[in-house]
């Protein structure tokens, strides 16, 4: 919800964007945080 990067991605895959962001923080908590760095990276690449 912060800069909507899950939300994009959901729009773009036509899914829930629930289902996205439990997914999301389900790979932040398995990839030792990684995932944050890659959910930044995004949102300065992503349009808005």
């Amino acid at each position: 919800m912060l800069a909507g990067v899950c939300g994009g991605i959901a729009e773009y895959l036509g899914w829930d964007s629930t289902l996205v962001r439990i997914l999301f923080l389900l790979l932040v908590f398995s990839s030792v945080g990684t995932m944050v760095l890659f959910y930044f990276i995004l949102a300065l690449i992503m349009p808005e």
